[in-house]
């Protein structure tokens, strides 16, 4: 019945400006702006919308997900830009990748928020 609707998904935050910032000039997507929120189009051309909620609660899961060709070099470059990326004893390494590749247990990944606090991610197969 739904096979051909255009999905999208889309998740709140605090500030609308700093939601801006980070996604169009840190992360680098693009971006389109309308009354009611923020309009993402990401590489695969899969459409994000973000909107501002006066009682935003961060998301405990992860909201977004950016599958990338070399972990490594994303984080490192992410980081230079002022990302911070989630630290978990004895999942993470000490610049916040869990290696999932090298156990057998699932892809490389990263953790990182978002301003508003929402949980994003890289991660490499």
């Amino acid at each position: 019945m739904l096979h051909d609707s255009p999905a999208f998904c889309g998740f709140s935050v605090d500030s609308l400006p700093m939601a801006k910032r980070f996604y169009g000039q840190t992360l680098g997507l693009e971006i389109q702006e309308d009354e009611m929120g923020l309009r993402i189009r990401t590489g695969s051309g899969f459409e994000v919308f973000i909107y501002a909620k006066t009682d935003h609660i961060p998301a405990s899961y992860t909201v977004l997900n950016f599958p990338v060709d070399n972990i490594d070099a994303v984080v490192d470059g992410l980081t230079e830009l002022g990302v911070t990326f989630e630290k978990y004893p004895e999942l993470t390494d000490a610049r916040g990748i869990a290696r999932g590749r090298q156990t057998n247990r699932g892809p490389d990944i990263a953790w990182f928020k978002d301003p508003a606090g929402n949980f994003l991610s890289v991660l490499s197969d």
